[in-house]
């Protein structure tokens, strides 16, 4: 199973124990533990770190055995560069390298003396530190058998943070000690296989967010029925698997005010339904389902954190199959608003499920905003890559705190176009409007579709299809499903909508 790291904190002193970490400035500057802990053993930092050109550079990193007498076994430096340009994520970042350190090394317990140069590192950094490290030793191995070269493997990490005031790091650690639980949450669930994480496996993941002090309600497919969510209704009637709806909510602002809102596009599996999707990479379709992932690791983050903010979070769970009672090219549905929709494709599923889900969400909660997840379109991994989520607006305040949240947590959106004449893409013969809009734009089109449902409420698209699941590895996640949107929601929660 993965390992979850023990973190404390411990004032300054000279390490001991199986292993230690050093934090290096550019050309090799240490703190004063470091120094000391250098002379003590005739130069071996420095000297190592001229024969493997190890100058200190942000993440990069460097082993040594420890010499007999400074109380150590093995030590690794961590290089952060220039101090004075380290932005949070970059401490992130550096967390990260001291976990691949750790994994390398193998060893259960661990010191990282949390000082630089300039002196020792601010509780908020260590914190940082801390939370990427979490997030690096990071694995999703439940299904693996046990391997030769696994029993050496530590079966727990105890890492001790020795930093200048504790007990203020403890206090950090704390708030980002639950955003770390929610990213892990959220990628558990990104990860799991669809035959184990059905919509009503999914639905009991997040009724057991109870536990943290959520409210959560799953409604059925009958209650779907009554509230007339007849396109979410449309996606799930192929499959075996009944529907869902989940709604958590977090009641930790003043009573009465309104509540912050997050949707999230839940398709456990997607085969793309009669319109299916060539067999090449369909394993990968288990997690289309990243959006309701992120959200669920979301409200877990804010009740963990006992964030002062009323939030609601809404799941739209189903599952996309095509058997005999499976909706059909060409079908027309109503949405719970009473827009019509003729399905041109039924591997254009998600924005039925979301539109149904947005609408539901703001009439009922009628909230300060409303963000969507979703892996929802290839066509935005065409525009933006792996490393920006496409994010799509009708209000330029929220764009803009969605943007600010982004560069600050290291989750990075770029804004996308809308506009009238991508409605036209979308207009259909028979019904108010189509489900696709064509090859050209189509993430945009997307976007458009789903404006449809919002009103006027302040409203962001996040369109995460490059970013939830198979992006490129980093310094804080090796993992195939990432966990993204939980910190930059979180970080938007907290720099603009808490009381």
């Amino acid at each position: 199973m993965s390992i979850v790291p023990r973190v404390r904190f411990a004032a300054p002193a000279a390490p001991t124990g199986p292993h230690a970490v050093l934090l290096a400035a550019a050309d090799v500057g240490l703190g004063p533990v470091g120094r000391a802990l250098d002379e003590a053993a005739d130069g071996i930092v420095i000297r190592a770190a001229a024969t493997a050109r190890f100058t200190g550079k942000l993440v990069a990193g460097l082993d040594l055995i420890a010499p007999a007498g400074v109380g150590l076994d093995r030590l690794a430096v961590i290089g952060v560069g220039a101090p004075t340009e380290l932005s949070e994520f970059d401490w992130l970042r550096i967390g990260g390298a001291v976990a691949a350190k750790l994994g390398e090394a193998k060893v259960a317990q661990s010191k990282v003396v949390a000082e630089l140069p300039g002196g020792p590192l601010s509780a908020d950094q260590a914190a940082d530190l801390a939370l990427g490290l979490t997030m690096r030793a990071y694995e999703f191995d439940r299904y693996k058998a046990k391997k030769p070269d696994d029993e050496d493997k530590p079966a727990a990490l105890d890492v001790t943070i020795m930093v200048a005031d504790p007990a203020a790091a403890e206090v950090a650690w704390a708030r980002r000690a639950a955003v770390a639980e929610g990213v892990r949450l959220a990628r558990d669930l990104v990860n799991e296989p669809a035959n184990v994480l059905g919509p009503v496996e999914f639905a009991d993941q997040a009724a057991a967010l109870a536990r943290l002090g959520l409210e959560v309600e799953v409604l059925g497919e009958a209650e779907l029925k009554a509230l007339g969510m007849r396109a979410l209704l449309g996606v799930a009637q192929g499959s075996a698997r009944p529907p869902r709806l989940v709604v958590m909510k977090w009641n930790g602002g003043p009573a009465g005010e309104k509540p912050v809102a997050f949707v999230g596009k839940g398709v456990v599996f997607d085969t793309g339904g009669i319109s299916i999707k060539p067999a090449a990479g369909m394993e990968d379709m288990k997690g289309d389902m990243g959006g309701a992932a992120a959200v669920t690791g979301l409200m877990a983050a804010l009740a963990g954190r006992k964030a002062k903010v009323n939030a609601v979070g809404v799941l739209g769970i189903v599952e996309n199959m095509p058997d005999g009672a499976a909706q059909r090219p060409g079908d027309i549905v109503a949405a719970r608003n009473g827009v019509t929709i003729e399905i041109i494709n039924t591997d254009a599923e998600g924005r039925l499920v979301l539109a149904d889900a947005l609408h539901y969400t703001i009439e009922r909660f009628e909230p300060k905003f409303v963000v969507d997840l979703a892996t929802l379109t290839g066509a935005i991994i065409v525009a933006l890559g792996q490393h920006h989520a496409g994010l799509f607006s009708n209000d330029d305040a929220l764009a803009a705190a969605l943007a600010a949240a982004g560069k600050a947590s290291g989750e990075p959106v770029w804004r996308m176009p809308l506009g009238r004449e991508y409605d036209k893409l979308i207009e259909s013969k028979f019904a108010d409007i189509k489900n696709t809009g064509g090859r050209h734009g189509g993430a945009i089109t997307a976007a458009q579709f789903l404006k449809r449902f919002v009103g006027d409420t302040p409203w962001a698209h996040l369109d995460i299809a490059g970013t939830a699941m198979g992006s490129p590895s980093s310094d804080v996640n090796r993992s195939w499903g990432s966990g993204y949107g939980v910190r930059l929601l979180d970080r938007l929660v907290a720099d603009g909508y808490e009381s």
